[in-house]
């Protein structure tokens, strides 16, 4: 699509003066208007482009700003341009999207994880305050087993000496039979 009547001569004056559009764009960012800015020139009016040639300096050519001709499927490119942007923003945030996704899985998992060890662990906390209490209830009858054992030591210390006393007896007693 070609520029035509006021589109045209816009871009012509537009690649001819391009400190007019900067400082339009200042004035624009800046919100101040260029005539109140005191540290910018006063603009001069756009003369029209010198020929080559035509110098005052006596032969010597001047150099002339390339000018490159505008596309005529701009429009197209700018919205194919902005198609694939949108496709790759599109692809960001979907990439996004599902890490966030997978990290909330995870989370889950890991709380679900926790859940269960914490359940583990009330159970191994009940089954042990079971046992205690078991082993509480027992340890009147291990005291009652460790006296009998004792008692039962004594007891075979006991015989062990009267079998001993007995045998000295016995042979006292041959000993006297015998005269």
């Amino acid at each position: 699509m070609a520029a035509t009547g006021d589109e045209a001569a816009a871009m012509d004056s537009i690649s001819r003066e391009p400190t007019a559009v900067s400082a339009g764009l200042v004035t624009a960012a800046s919100g101040v208007p260029q005539a109140e800015r005191s540290d910018d020139p006063p603009e001069t009016p756009s003369s029209a482009p010198k020929k080559p040639g035509t110098n005052s300096d006596g032969g010597v050519e001047t150099a002339e700003e390339a000018v490159e001709p505008a596309e005529p499927d701009i429009d197209e490119l700018c919205s194919d341009m902005f198609e694939k942007m949108a496709i790759f923003l599109q692809g960001e945030l979907t990439a996004t999207c599902e890490d966030y996704l997978l990290l909330e899985n995870m989370n889950k998992l890991t709380s679900l994880k926790y859940m269960e060890m914490k359940d583990i662990s009330v159970n191994i906390s009940r089954n042990l305050q079971d046992l205690n209490n078991k082993y509480a209830s027992l340890q009147p009858y291990l005291d009652q087993i460790n006296k009998i054992e004792e008692q039962v030591s004594a007891l075979e210390q006991a015989a062990y000496k009267l079998d001993a006393y007995s045998k000295k007896l016995e042979a006292r007693f041959k000993k006297l039979e015998k005269r």
